[in-house]
C-alpha cells in the first residue's frame, strides 16, 4: 500500500475502534439491566402466583363438547390444536349413531343451514399445508356428507343463500373471494 491508502486505512481503524470503544459499555449495560429487569419482575409475577387461589383452566382432551349451540346433532372432541392458530376436532353424533365423520377432522366452525349442517373439514392437520378445508353439507337425517367447495383460507363465512345456492365469502388476508356453489 502507498502513503495515502495507509492513512486512510489507518484513520478509519481508528474511527472504527474509537466507535466500538465508546458504545460497548452503553450497549452492555443495556443488556445487563434489561436481563435483570425481566428477572425481577419474573420472580415478583412467581411470588403474586402463589397467593392466588384460581387456578388456569386446562381444556381437557378427552371431554365431548358441544360446537354450536344452534344444533344439538353434533359433539366434538379436541384432536389438535394449531400454535396461535385455530383447532381441529373428531366429531360424532350426540344419539351415539355411527356415522360417516367419525374418523374425520374437523374445525370449529358449524353453520346450521335449512339443508343440514355446513362444517369445515380438515384435508390435513399438518402446519406446513394448512389451511386445506373442504366446505362440506352434513345431513344428518340421511347420514351423509356432501363436498361443496375447497377453501385455503380460515377466515370463510355464509354470505347468502338462494334457493338450491350458497354463497361463500373468505379473506386469506391479502386476498379474498367469492364462491358460488349448488347443495342439490
Amino acid at each position: 500500500m502507498n502513503t495515502f491508502e495507509q492513512f486512510f486505512h489507518r484513520f478509519f481503524k481508528f474511527i472504527w475502534n474509537a466507535i466500538f470503544v465508546l458504545t460497548y459499555p452503553v450497549l452492555a449495560t443495556f443488556g445487563l439491566l434489561f436481563i435483570g429487569v425481566t428477572y425481577f419482575f419474573s420472580f415478583i409475577s412467581s411470588f403474586l402466583a402463589r397467593f392466588s387461589r384460581s387456578s388456569p383452566a386446562v381444556k381437557k382432551e378427552s371431554d365431548w363438547t358441544m360446537l354450536s349451540e344452534d344444533s344439538d346433532v353434533l359433539e366434538g372432541k379436541l384432536y389438535k390444536q394449531i400454535i396461535f392458530g385455530p383447532e381441529c376436532y373428531r366429531l360424532r353424533r350426540k344419539d351415539g349413531i355411527p356415522s360417516v365423520i367419525d374418523d374425520l377432522i374437523f374445525g370449529k366452525k358449524v353453520k346450521v343451514i335449512q339443508e343440514g349442517l355446513l362444517l369445515e373439514k380438515w384435508n390435513t392437520t399438518d402446519i406446513a399445508q394448512i389451511p386445506d378445508f373442504d366446505i362440506c353439507l352434513y345431513q344428518p337425517d340421511d347420514d351423509k356428507l356432501t363436498k361443496l367447495a375447497h377453501i385455503r383460507c380460515f377466515d370463510w363465512h355464509l354470505s347468502e343463500k338462494q334457493d338450491d345456492f350458497l354463497c361463500l365469502k373468505w379473506f386469506d388476508g391479502t386476498q379474498g373471494g367469492e364462491v358460488k356453489v349448488a347443495i342439490a
